[in-house]
């Protein structure tokens, strides 16, 4: 069997020479795991900058916050003027969100057919009751409804605060509301600074007063 003679320039590698490549992949390996070390410690720093409330909010504002976000949060509210919602007026009772300009406004968007909506009715009348006089409005918006269903339905649940009537919709579409019920939280500058979907419960719905006061 036939041999090739290798080149002089081609020898074996010197045991030096293994040694000495060896420890430069040491050293390449090394620094890949000092390198990825720091990516996981930047990561988790700013993991944790996310996490951290901003300044002069502390956690529960920020967890209230984080559970009424919205399309329409941080913008102002969109004005309307709606027919009155109450036995006994006609279709010339109108009222408009500007009556209440410099007022705090709590939102609600319901339907007497809407059963969360029957649940938290008790709730948001309750909470009216407590906080009127303290510069906060209910006012209720009355979504695609049938006007005799919808006064009976506050007459059944005793509601006192102001309602519309949003017969054609499109008051609670220009507020992006797809689901029912809805409320939005409006502060005394008119910019819309909550949102819920969904059925309110008394804890939520103080979380959302406290938006209000921010």
């Amino acid at each position: 069997m036939s041999s090739e003679t290798l080149p002089a320039n081609d020898s074996p590698a010197t045991a030096s020479e293994l040694a000495l490549a060896q420890r430069r992949r040491k050293r390449s390996i090394a620094i890949f795991v000092i390198v990825s070390l720091l990516n996981v410690a930047l990561l988790a720093v700013l993991w944790s900058q996310l996490l951290t409330p901003a300044p002069g909010q502390n956690a529960s504002s920020s967890l209230a916050s984080a559970g009424f976000s919205g399309p329409m949060v941080g913008k102002k509210a969109p004005d309307f003027r709606l027919p009155l919602l109450a036995a006994g007026t006609g279709s010339n009772s109108s009222v408009a969100l500007s009556d209440f300009k410099g007022q705090a406004i709590v939102l609600n968007v319901w339907q007497s057919s809407c059963e969360p909506c029957q649940r938290e009715a008790p709730v948001l009348q309750a909470t009216w009751q407590r906080v009127q006089g303290q510069g906060i409005v209910f006012l209720g918006l009355d979504f695609q409804d049938n006007r005799n269903d919808a006064l009976s339905f506050l007459q059944a649940h005793g509601i006192t605060y102001t309602n519309v009537s949003d017969s054609s919709g499109a008051t609670a579409i220009s507020y992006g509301v797809a689901n029912l019920p809805t409320t939005i939280f409006i502060d005394r500058t008119g910019t819309i600074v909550g949102w819920h979907a969904g059925e309110l419960t008394v804890q939520l719905l103080e979380q959302g007063l406290q938006l209000l006061n921010h």
